[in-house]
């Protein structure tokens, strides 16, 4: 129960002996303080690393390919490797159990143009799957679909900013723009996460571009996603064994990087999570030890304060106080000081990340550092347990002195 008489006493105490009482909070604020500033860092550190790959999938992978650093099998070095349909249609059916998504990527350079206005753009020819490996965001009509692909149909889907500068606020939608002297229906707009240079770009069937610009089955790059059930360590390898055997399909040498690679997400993911990981091991060794510093300190000043107050303890027990009531005040005391000081330092150090939090994106690369409520919930049942162990165990010895031994303690 809510006793008002022994919070009275409490009080008191903390205003008489305000030097001990704010060395006391001090110790502990500074440990939380310390805790915080550092789970902030590193949290902004991870926010950085998601947002790096914000935009795409983070289950994909990448088959590139470019020109043999290697001779092999009586081929040159030097020699200019080509992705065509045939190698997509390859992966797709020897892998379909691992893949979920997959498109071919072919990448243009052209001048679109409406009416007078006109601009050079990136166009890229994509299967209809791209659109979930890069995240592509639909916010008028459509994305490209089978029909699409299989009538080399030609559609274009243009990025938000495309819209903006061909129509301006004008409808885009259902009008017909000029792509490299061909006429285009526009069947979607869409914007994209990953910023301006994402949402300058226009998507058109890779079927379709195969037969306008080139008459051939060539394709630049094979993109897909993994299945999602796969862990890291299966997803790697799964990249791994699609490389050799491309490698060996296409006549490369093995070990031939250049020629031939897979980029693979699931790679960077268990590095980044690996070193995120340590990160948060050393910022827990760190955070704990200022914490156990935290609690010793308190639990010192505690021993000196309860030494300077066994006559009072005598006193009491005495005029009759039970230990149990002379404990328990105590660690009311104790308690109220290290969760008031922890707060404070919660308080101060999430005031701190959010002064310094621009600073820290643009110089170094840490976005948004914060503290999660589950990391302050922790922390402050961490503070409440220390005040509490701080204040019970030199009070309980404390209570168990006989009063005519107390009263003679100096």
């Amino acid at each position: 129960m809510f006793d008002i008489d022994r919070w009275r006493e409490i009080f008191q105490s903390i205003n008489k002996n305000r030097l001990r009482s704010v060395m006391s909070g001090f110790t502990v604020a500074f440990a939380i303080l310390l805790f915080t500033l550092l789970f902030g860092i590193v949290s902004g550190l991870s926010n950085s690393f998601n947002s790096a790959f914000n935009d795409d999938a983070k289950n994909s992978m990448k088959v590139r390919v470019w020109k043999t650093s290697k001779p092999y099998k009586g081929l040159q070095t030097g020699r200019r490797i080509q992705l065509s349909n045939e190698e997509y249609n390859y992966v797709k059916d020897e892998y379909a159990n691992k893949i979920e998504y997959q498109t071919a990527r072919i990448y243009k350079n052209f001048t679109i143009k409406f009416k007078n206005e006109v601009n050079n753009y990136n166009i890229r020819a994509v299967n209809p799957d791209h659109q979930f490996l890069e995240k592509t965001i639909i916010d008028e009509g459509r994305y490209l679909n089978e029909s699409d692909l299989k009538g080399k149909s030609k559609v274009i889907v243009i990025g938000r900013l495309v819209k903006k500068d061909l129509f301006g606020e004008k409808q885009a939608l259902g009008k017909r723009v000029n792509v490299n002297g061909s006429s285009f229906l526009i069947i979607g707009i869409f914007s994209d996460e990953g910023g301006d240079n994402e949402e300058r770009i226009a998507y058109i069937p890779v079927s379709t571009a195969q037969m306008m610009y080139g008459n051939n089955d060539h394709i630049s790059q094979i993109l897909l996603g993994y299945n999602p059930g796969l862990n890291l360590n299966a997803a790697i390898a799964f990249g791994h064994k699609m490389e050799r055997d491309l490698r060996k399909k296409m006549n490369i040498h093995p070990d031939d990087q250049s020629a031939l690679s897979v980029q693979n997400m699931a790679e960077a993911n268990k590095g980044v999570g690996m070193f995120m990981g340590a990160l948060y091991a050393i910022v827990i060794l760190v955070g704990s030890g200022t914490l156990i510093a935290g609690i010793i300190g308190i639990s010192n000043i505690m021993i000196f304060v309860i030494k300077e107050r066994t006559k009072e303890f005598g006193i009491r027990k005495a005029l009759g106080a039970k230990p149990a009531s002379i404990v328990g005040m105590v660690v009311q005391e104790s308690v109220l000081i290290t969760t008031i000081a922890g707060y404070l330092g919660l308080s101060l150090g999430t005031y701190i990340l959010t002064l310094i939090g621009d600073s820290l994106e643009e110089d170094y690369f840490i976005k948004d550092p914060s503290v999660s409520p589950i990391i302050v919930l922790g922390a402050t049942v961490v503070l409440v347990a220390s005040g509490l162990i701080a204040g019970y165990l030199p009070a309980k010895k404390a209570a168990n002195i006989k009063p005519i031994v107390a009263l003679r303690a100096d």
